[in-house]
This record gives C-alpha cells, sequence and structure tokens, in this order.
C-alpha cells in the first residue's frame, strides 16, 4: 500500500548510546515514508532519563545519521514549528497533561515509598505473581490525594489503567491484538523528580507534533497497549504503529547485542554507524544493507540506491521475522557500490584513508591509481593495503616470494635481469608499450607469462596481490621500476 498523503515520522532515540544499526534502519524507513509522501521526517530526543545520559551521544547521533544522508526536516538543531524537541526542555507539557489525566479519572498521585514497593515486589515473587503495582494509592481520595501532592509529599502519578474488559490495538505487521486489562499495570507516568517517563511523553509529543506513522523496535511491544489506552483515554486520533523486526546475531541463535561488538571489532565488523564508516563501508551500502534486514521489494532485487529506495519503499513489504545480521552481505554490497562510484568521488573518499597513514594523498597519483583499485576494492580501507606501495620510496619484498612458480632463485634472478634490461630500454614505460615486450621475454625464457609477471609483481610492489602489472608499473614510472627491481635481483642473489 503507497501512502497517499503526506506523512510525518519521527526517529526518537535517548542519548544513552552510540547509534546502532537497529536504530538506522528505524531511522532510515521514516525517511523514506517521508521522502515518499513528501511528508516529514522529524529527530527528537528522548533525554527524560537522565542518569543514562552519555557524552558525546546526541553528536555521534547526528554525525551518524547524516553520514548515512538521512537529513531531518524538523529536530534538534534544525528547529520547526513543534518544539521544543529535547523531552527535557517539555517538562511543564507533560505535567500539565498528566494532571489532566487526573482530573478525567484516568491517572492518580501514588505515594508509595521504595521500600513498601519492594515488600510487595518480594511478596509477589513468593506466590509466584508477575510483579505488579498492588493499586493501593488508587483508593485514595482524589481530594486527599491532591492536598497531599500540593504539601509537597513525594509521589509519582501513575496510570489508571481499566480493571475489566480488554484492548484491542493494531500493529501494521501484526494486525489485530487483543489484551485483557487485567494483566496491565498501573504504570508510572510522572516519575518522584517531576520528569515524564517515555509512555506518556512519547505519547503526548506525537501527538503534539502531528506524527502520523510511528516506526519502533518490537521490544515495545509489551507496553504497546498503554499506549493505545494512554491515547485513547484524552481523546486523540491514533498514529498507525509499526513494530520492526529485531535483529539476531550472525549465527541467526539469539538477539544481538551491544555488548558482543568487541569481537566483531577484531573481524573488521561493527554494529555501530560510525564505526562502519571508520571501517572504510561507504553510506550507500550501508543504507541498502539495513533496508533489506525487515522488507525487501520482490524476490530478487537487491541492488538499491537511496533514491530506488524513496520510490518503492512499501510498508506492507516489511517482514515482522526476526533478521539475522550478515557481514557478508555488507561487504557485497560495499564492492558494488564502490564500483557504482564516479573515479573522482571514490578518489575523494579514499583520501582520508591513506592521509590517515601518513601516505600523502595527492589528488593526481590517487586519482591515477583509483580505476586500479576500484575493481578489487571491498571496503575503502583495503585501499591502503592494496595500493599503499605507490606512496612508499622503497618497499621490502619477503625474499622467498620472489622466486616464481616453479622455479629456482637463481633461475628468478635471471629473469629479473632481462625484464630490467627490456624495460630499459623502452623509450617509454607505458602498459601498452611493455606488455608485448615482456611477454616475448618470458617465451624467450621458456617462462609463461603468469611465471615471469609473478616475480616483478613482488619485485615492484612487494605484494604477491597487486593491481594490474603492468598499469602499475606505468604510474610508478620507469625510474622507480627499475630501482625496485634492481632490489629484487639483489635479493636473489643472495639466496
Amino acid at each position: 500500500m503507497m501512502m497517499s498523503r503526506p506523512v510525518r515520522v519521527r526517529f526518537a532515540p535517548s542519548p544513552t548510546g552510540r547509534l546502532h544499526i537497529g536504530g538506522a534502519r528505524t531511522a532510515l524507513y521514516d525517511y523514506l515514508l517521508a521522502r515518499q509522501t513528501g511528508g516529514q521526517f522529524i529527530l527528537r530526543l528522548e533525554d527524560t532519563d537522565q542518569n543514562r545520559f552519555v557524552p558525546g551521544a546526541e553528536e555521534e547521533l547526528k554525525r551518524g545519521l547524516r553520514w548515512l544522508g538521512l537529513e531531518w526536516d524538523e529536530g534538534i538543531d534544525v528547529g520547526g514549528p513543534y518544539g521544543p524537541y529535547r523531552q527535557s526542555e517539555r517538562k511543564q507539557i507533560y505535567l500539565e497533561l498528566a494532571k489532566w489525566l487526573i482530573d478525567h479519572g484516568h491517572a492518580y498521585y501514588c505515594f508509595c515509598t521504595p521500600d513498601r514497593l519492594d515488600q510487595i515486589r518480594q511478596q509477589q515473587q513468593k506466590l509466584k505473581q508477575n510483579p505488579r503495582y498492588d493499586g493501593h494509592c488508587r483508593q485514595l481520595d482524589p481530594d486527599e490525594s491532591a492536598r497531599r501532592a500540593r504539601s509537597g509529599e513525594k509521589n509519582v502519578i501513575r496510570f489508571k489503567m481499566p480493571e475489566e474488559g480488554s484492548i484491542t490495538v493494531h500493529d501494521h505487521l501484526r494486525g489485530p491484538m487483543t489484551i485483557k486489562n487485567q494483566n496491565l499495570d498501573d504504570y508510572i507516568l510522572i516519575k518522584s523528580d517531576g520528569l515524564a517517563v517515555y509512555h506518556l511523553a512519547a505519547m503526548v509529543d506525537d501527538h503534539l507534533m502531528k506524527i502520523t506513522h510511528i516506526m519502533r523496535g518490537s521490544e515495545w511491544l509489551p507496553t504497546f497497549p498503554l499506549h493505545v489506552h494512554i491515547i485513547r483515554a484524552f481523546g486523540w486520533e491514533e498514529p498507525d504503529f509499526v513494530h520492526l523486526s529485531v535483529f539476531l546475531k550472525p549465527s541467526g541463535k539469539g538477539k544481538m547485542s551491544k555488548r558482543e561488538t568487541s569481537q566483531l571489532m577484531k573481524d573488521g565488523y561493527s554494529i555501530f554507524v560510525t564505526d562502519l564508516e571508520d571501517l572504510g563501508y561507504i553510506p550507500e551500502a550501508v543504507v541498502n544493507w539495513i533496508a533489506l534486514m525487515g522488507w525487501s521489494y520482490d524476490e530478487k532485487t537487491e541492488f538499491f540506491s537511496m533514491n530506488d529506495l524513496i520510490q518503492r519503499f512499501n510498508l506492507d513489504r516489511l517482514n515482522a521475522a526476526p533478521a539475522a545480521i550478515n557481514f557478508t552481505k555488507l561487504d557485497h554490497f560495499n564492492g558494488l557500490h564502490i564500483r557504482n562510484l564516479q573515479v573522482e568521488e571514490l578518489t575523494r573518499r579514499l583520501m582520508p584513508f591513506f592521509e590517515k597513514q601518513g601516505f600523502p594523498g595527492e589528488d593526481k597519483k590517487l586519482l591515477q591509481i583509483t580505476p586500479l583499485l576500484q575493481e578489487r576494492l571491498v571496503t575503502l580501507d583495503d585501499a591502503l593495503a592494496m595500493g599503499g606501495f605507490f606512496f612508499k620510496e622503497k618497499i621490502s619484498p619477503i625474499p622467498n616470494e620472489l622466486v616464481g612458480s616453479k622455479m629456482t632463485a637463481s633461475e628468478s634472478a635471471t629473469a629479473a635481469r632481462k625484464a630490467y634490461s627490456t624495460i630499459q630500454s623502452l623509450p617509454e614505460l607505458t602498459h601498452n608499450d611493455a606488455e608485448l615486450p615482456l611477454r616475448a621475454l618470458a617465451e624467450d625464457l621458456g617462462l609463461n607469462a603468469g611465471q615471469l609477471f609473478g616475480i616483478l609483481r613482488v619485485a615492484v610492489t612487494g605484494q604477491k596481490v597487486s593491481p594490474p602489472l603492468l598499469e602499475t608499473m606505468e604510474i610508478l614510472g620507469k625510474t622507480a621500476v627499475l630501482d625496485r627491481i634492481q632490489n629484487a635481483i639483489n635479493i636473489l642473489d643472495s639466496l
């Protein structure tokens, strides 16, 4: 089902940690729906839990979203007509609406101490009951409760859950779900410090900011009935809820957790967006990869640009089944999207990786090298291992690797000397001018071209795997190539 009207969607993370691919996927789906319908994508910060606040988390969040290309229309640092967009700056709004719920019989003040609540929990555990509030303060006279609250007695505000009947809620992926009210708790809406919890704050903000579709993780399904109860208590229109699938570990066994990322980093992977940037993945590939973890266009199409996704994304093609994180697929997409870049653009993106390793990222030289690397790269970081030798004054080949296949060191030295003479005799070292003479030399020596080129590859690059040899020699230049071959001859003579 394609949307016919502009939507208003929000990505509303807490600044309590780093942006991971689960959050990035939610933001991406929000963004696609907004762009597809000519609607608005809003970035809101749910920062009422000050105890879990992590310094720098907000900046990393914004950096990660912008790197992925997910610019927001309204929200933190860009403003908009429904601000402020930080929940910590909306405290009074939540308090006033919580008191409205009290006045209309949907909430109440609770004065129970932590010690009393702990005793209730322990008793319920002994009786093997689900822990929940026992409703002690909902029986208090409302006028008496209001007087005690006004006098400054410490309290929280709880939602007054109906004790009978049931509620039916609708999730876009799972359809209608009916839950008995007696199984739901009188959840806290306002804490004793006066700050609202997610259950109230998010529902209030979604209404006041005119959000039409709420996409979020399936971990919110257990409290989904509460959220709808709150919306209906206010008499507000309900947005469309979409609870997205969970991510499983690459093995497919168990939910992926942030705690397991250290091992992933050792393998060159991460679930955190800014890590993926540092590891040499490109945003086009990451977007393509996460889009397909929980959504598909058809059974065969897998390569998507952002524009493709905007045109084709459809809520009805989302899948509620858990999705295993497949980093092999990420590598695959990264290679495809690297090869889809213009050479000049790829050069620009490679530059920081060379400069970070102390190699001079000369535009002109790197621009020559990039076409040789492009077909072979999985990540941008691979370019260093594959092409770093271009920027070194001297290289140090492993002696045994200079010995040709099925050849001795002496035979390899002889072949290298002949190649030196052949290259030295060329008026100019270009890949076209060098190819036929070197192939003819291999034939004269009774070698196949692979044997001779293998010796020269290690001599010139210091590597057994490199970009195309003849094009590499052309970029390095005749003087550097001859110096490196002479160095290889000296090494082979010493074996």
